[in-house]
């Protein structure tokens, strides 16, 4: 047998079960109690009454024990009831009719390029060499040379004088080339919602879609100004999926007004609030960055 209750059906049988047990409560004070030991005494007054095991009281009329069976069977099927109750508790998941929206980005959509990390520039050019000017003045005279003498007789040894020229220092290593972190737009692997690990390929995208779109219009807010002045139209959030699964530098990149992009920009903020992350995007089977681009419609009911 399959039982499911909702949390106002197990609230109402709990009461229900409270206001049992105050009832017994109140019937057996009604019939035991209030009645004084000389009611008992004048009942009684003719009869040989002894204490015995079976009435456990002086008079028998005020024995509350031969209940106690009744009262015990009653414990067990409230106790029942309650575990039933427990077990029987079912929370469903709000059903959120998605079919009208969908998450294709108009063509038209001017997507501002990623940003990705420049290389720093390079080194300024070394200052050119300052000439000074010798003032005249200061010039000093240079001293006469002295010649040595340089006869070369037929006794004189001459040696030959080998002239080492020093190899030039090498030049510096280059410097290392910064590491770019790119951010993609395409891979071969896009980024996929939580909780849509099974099936190929397409299915995970057509379930991964399901997800975000109820996720997104089950939080969403519609701004009271925006409701107010019937605003309606797309707001297209965009974000960078990390290599962890995790949703950062979120913007909005085209607003419709009355708050309804600061609105959707926190719904996708909170997505790092949730339980799962997103399924990083792959690029020849490497995690990477992925530039996300995620619109929301906004559509007054009625």
């Amino acid at each position: 047998m399959d039982i499911a209750l909702s949390g106002n059906g197990v609230l109402i049988g709990l009461l229900g079960i409270i206001a049992l047990v105050i009832a017994l409560i109140y019937v057996l004070r009604s019939v035991f109690g209030g009645k004084s030991p000389e009611y008992y005494q004048e009942m009684y007054s003719g009869e040989d009454h002894k204490e015995s095991l079976e009435t456990r009281t002086k008079y028998a009329g005020a024995n509350v024990f031969k209940h106690s069976s009744t009262i015990f069977r009653f414990g067990l099927v409230a106790s029942l009831a309650l575990t039933v109750m427990a077990f029987a508790w079912t929370q469903y998941e709000q059903n959120i009719d998605v079919s009208m929206y969908d998450l294709e980005v108009e063509e038209e959509l001017e997507i501002e390029p990623p940003r990705t990390a420049e290389p720093p520039p390079p080194p300024p050019p070394p200052p050119p060499p300052v000439i000074e000017e010798v003032p005249e003045e200061e010039i000093i005279e240079e001293e006469e040379p002295v010649f040595l003498d340089q006869t070369v007789e037929e006794d004189t040894e001459i040696e030959e004088i080998v002239e080492v020229e020093e190899a030039p220092p090498p030049p510096p290593p280059p410097p290392p080339e910064p590491e770019v972190d790119e951010i993609f737009k395409v891979v071969e692997e896009m980024p996929r919602f939580p909780g849509c690990d099974a099936g190929s390929a397409a299915e995970k995208k057509a379930c991964a879609d399901k997800k975000l779109l109820q996720y997104l219009y089950k939080n969403l807010k519609y701004p009271a100004i925006a409701r107010e002045n019937g605003v309606e139209g797309r707001v297209y959030i965009q974000f960078v999926v990390e290599r962890d699964g995790t949703v950062q530098d979120g913007k909005i990149v085209r607003d419709i007004g009355a708050g309804c992009g600061q609105a959707a920009l926190k719904v996708v903020n909170d997505m790092n609030n949730l339980p799962q992350r997103w399924t990083p995007g792959k690029q020849r089977g490497k995690s990477v960055r992925v530039l996300y681009t995620l619109p929301v419609t906004f559509k007054l009911e009625g």
